[in-house]
């Protein structure tokens, strides 16, 4: 039940990236090459939503579970990852970036080609569970207690007006969070989260602050194929770690700064 689980967390499936998302791109081939290896190995990927939900109830997983994730709504996803996954029949979890899809609620800022909301009904129609990723993308810990609640339920509402059911699965934008942004994705009715954290997920982390393995351009198949197994982790993000810690008591430092103001006011 706590055997530790490879999540792994995707952005854009690109042949040419731009700039903006070059580092967090994977090229297809690299993508078909990596979901290949999966297969070869025994692993079964399971959605988010089925992850939480055996840890909870304590039904069983398949012998070793894997899953396959993807942040903000890069068209690469539909156009280059899910033939592979069809090929493999494998699941997957899209978290989407509402206003960052392309259609009527499009608010601007998407980093690259965004997927439109036919291109997400076929991916969910093929066995992509669709989670939520806020409306615009910003730091979710970074805003009022008002502005939060807008970017959870904007969401939630145009996932459910768009393709007809709820979603069950957060991931935080630029894997932050804090107590009160996780409590409050929990309020506004996601079942489950995803951080990233570079770690294995486990059971002990709570439904809430699940933690993924980053898939980079600079991936290769034999680190890759380390990640998925658990091994050098902590070496092999040594350097995310650090800055992570680091840049978190920056932002803290700052949370403090603006209740101070406020309270001032």
């Amino acid at each position: 039940m706590n055997t530790p689980v490879p999540i792994l967390m995707y952005h854009a499936v690109s042949t040419v990236p731009n700039e903006a998302t070059r580092a967090l791109s994977v090229a297809p081939e690299a993508f078909a090459e990596q979901m290949a290896l999966l297969d070869n190995r025994g692993f079964t990927p399971v959605n988010t939503a089925q992850l939480a939900h055996s840890w909870r109830s304590g039904s069983p997983l398949p012998k070793r579970p894997v899953l396959v994730t993807f942040d903000d709504g890069y068209e690469g996803v539909h156009r280059h990852a899910l033939p592979v996954l069809t090929k493999h029949g494998f699941a997957a979890t899209l978290f989407v970036s509402t206003g960052w899809l392309r259609g009527s609620y499009d608010t601007g800022g998407a980093l690259d080609t965004m997927l439109d909301w036919d291109q997400v009904r076929e991916l969910a129609d093929a066995d992509v569970e669709i989670g939520g990723h806020s409306h615009t993308h910003p730091q979710l810990d970074q805003l009022t207690d008002e502005a939060l609640w807008s970017e959870l339920l904007r969401c939630k509402e145009i996932i459910a007006d768009e393709l007809g059911s709820r979603p069950a699965s957060f991931a935080y934008p630029y894997g932050y969070s804090s107590r009160r942004v996780r409590r409050t994705v929990r309020e506004a009715g996601f079942a489950q989260s995803l951080a990233v954290g570079n770690r294995l997920a486990n059971r002990r982390q709570g439904p809430y602050a699940l933690q993924r393995v980053t898939v980079r351009r600079s991936t290769r198949i034999e680190e890759f194929e380390r990640l998925v197994e658990g091994q050098a982790i902590t070496r092999t993000f040594v350097k995310d770690h650090a800055l992570t810690k680091g840049y978190a008591m920056v932002r803290r430092a700052r949370q403090i700064r603006r209740k101070a103001s406020r309270s001032r006011v």
